[in-house]
């Protein structure tokens, strides 16, 4: 008789656990899970993104394993908004998971555009939950509130089971005029803090920041003012999602006399779902990239897709003059409304320097009020917690140090718990103290082409290392006793040119004959040991000679 192994890991029906695989102890690529009574409900699961350090590869996610052993018992996934570090991994990470997904109309809207790209639109079922709506999956009770952030519809969850109440703030910040969506229901939380909340699981990325985040209406008010002043074209580099954004630009075209002209994919994929549901809609028809030439350079706003440097979006072809519509000239401006995200620096910098060779003025928040954040600042932490009045703080959404900082913000709050938590970090909530009682696997899995492979995988690993190494490539051909009957064949990739290389290619071909010449009978008859042979001679010599040590990979062809 076979008997199914226990799960030592499976919520009893008198424990709440919270679990993340990712956004704890990092920024972006959040995947939270929550147990109780047999059932885990998972909060978002996203993506962030690769750079010099992950050659060739653009898109990394959560590695699910823990939960995709566990499939049968995930009762559903729920998304707070539609930011790609919340449900980025959807379209590649679904079919192992293969639960219902839950989402308010506009994220609803964003999520089936990307299902759609990967043919899981009618396979992968969104249940599409109103503003503040109330629903069950498996043992929880979920409510959402809304908050402001900057993309539309973004949302805290209330979960409550029979141990309490959870709230899950999502990203989150506290605007008083935020333009596009209403403001955050202050009621409903301190309606929620009334009721005696076990657990506070929150944002944390601005930690550091003293006083308030800063609202839109002050940026719509001074982008106002910095169109007025400027006197050629204008492009502005923000985020798709911040649709918030993307109308105050708009705005202050409109009011200086401009038409708004969208440039790039993305911004049209989201301003699409945008209007699908309601939003934009007192904004006229924006202007496609291939009409921008028809107007005057004073008459037209661009907004661009790229304001984080990334190499094929539409401000680093412009900047490069590799564009096929838009150029930038002296006497034009790109305005970077956004913030920088981290790791992320040395690209902006690449893209704002070769804007600038171009005689183009580079304007940040640096110089001009552009931009505002949509995560909450300490005078906000600090009102959240006197609303909710949590028995336990859980930071997440940030670095370290971010982790560290907040929870001690929430204990000068007067919270009686607070807990730093990492990914795989299974966290108890109740019953008892707070506390990690286990720890389970979490890592990264790569978009490699259209492959999902571990960040930690042999194939990254190499490819990383060829890309700071370089490679040393030889052919040996020989006969079955071993004889060579060419000279050896060499090739360098990555390392050197002209004279020196020609030289070292001559020197390690005289180096791997000699060794090759120098073996034993039998192992002139293997392969494998002549490879060997001929690959250590060869890295010997370039290490020696030019302090390097290339990959090095030897062929051996017998005729």
């Amino acid at each position: 008789m076979n008997v199914a192994p226990t799960d030592h890991h499976r919520p009893g029906p008198d424990e709440l656990l919270f679990l993340p695989l990712g956004g704890a102890g990092e920024i972006g690529m959040n995947l939270s899970l929550y147990g109780h009574a047999g059932k885990w409900l998972m909060i978002d699961l996203g993506v962030t993104f690769g750079g010099d350090e992950t050659p060739s590869i653009e898109v990394i996610m959560p590695d699910p394993a823990f939960i995709t052993e566990r499939a049968r018992d995930l009762a559903g996934l729920v998304l707070t908004h539609a930011h790609e570090d919340h449900i980025g991994a959807v379209p590649y990470l679904w079919p192992r998971l293969n639960c219902p997904l839950y989402a308010t109309p506009f994220t609803a809207s964003v999520l089936r555009r990307k299902l759609a790209e990967v043919g899981l639109e009618t396979k992968a079922k969104i249940t599409e939950i109103p503003m503040s709506g109330k629903f069950s999956v498996g043992p929880f009770e979920l409510e959402l509130i809304t908050l402001t952030h900057s993309i539309p519809e973004p949302n805290a969850v209330v979960l409550r089971t029979k141990l309490g109440a959870v709230l899950h703030t999502g990203d989150w910040k506290l605007d008083p005029e935020p333009l596009v969506g209403p403001t955050a229901d202050e009621r409903a939380l301190r309606r929620l803090g009334d009721g005696n909340v076990l657990a506070m699981i929150c944002d944390s990325t601005n930690v550091f920041v003293e006083g308030q985040s800063g609202s839109e209406a002050d940026v719509r008010r001074s982008l106002v003012e910095l169109v007025r002043r400027l006197k050629g074209r204008v492009a502005v580099g923000c985020f798709a999602s911040n649709i918030a954004r993307l109308d105050t630009i708009a705005h202050a075209a409109m009011m200086n006399d401009r038409q708004v002209a969208l440039v790039g994919r993305s911004l049209w994929r989201m301003t699409e779902a945008a209007r699908e549901n309601g939003y934009l809609a007192a904004l006229p028809e924006f202007i496609t990239e291939h009409d921008i030439g028809f107007f005057p350079k004073d008459k037209i706003v661009m907004i661009c897709t790229g304001s984080q440097g990334e190499p094929r979006a539409a401000l680093a072809r412009i900047g490069k003059g590799e564009h096929p519509h838009v150029v930038l000239e002296e006497g034009d401006a790109v305005i970077f409304s956004s913030r920088v995200i981290p790791g992320n620096e040395k690209a902006i910098a690449r893209l704002q320097n070769d804007l600038t060779h171009r005689g183009v003025e580079v304007i940040t928040d640096r110089d001009e009020h552009v931009h505002v954040s949509g995560h909450p600042a300490r005078d906000e932490l600090v009102e959240m917690y006197q609303w909710v009045r949590p028995r336990i703080a859980v930071p997440v959404h940030g670095e370290a140090r971010h982790i560290r900082e907040h929870v001690a913000l929430a204990r000068q709050c007067q919270v009686p718990e607070a807990v730093a938590v990492d990914n795989g970090a299974m966290l108890r909530l109740a019953p008892g103290p707070a506390e990690i009682v286990a720890r389970v696997p979490s890592g990264r899995l790569a978009l490699d082409g259209k492959m999902l492979v571990p960040m930690t995988s042999e194939v990254i690993r190499h490819r990383h290392r060829l890309g700071y190494n370089g490679v040393i490539l030889i052919s040996l051909v020989m006969n079955w006793r071993g004889d060579l009957l060419t000279d050896p064949q060499v090739t360098l990739e990555g390392l050197l040119e002209g004279d020196p290389e020609a030289e070292a290619k001559s020197e390690i071909a005289d180096r791997v004959a000699e060794t090759v010449e120098g073996l034993s009978a039998g192992k002139l008859e293997n392969d494998g040991e002549v490879a060997e042979a001929a690959r250590l001679a060869a890295r010997r010599w370039f290490h020696k000679a030019h302090d390097k040590k290339p990959i090095t990979r030897v062929h051996v062809v017998r005729v």
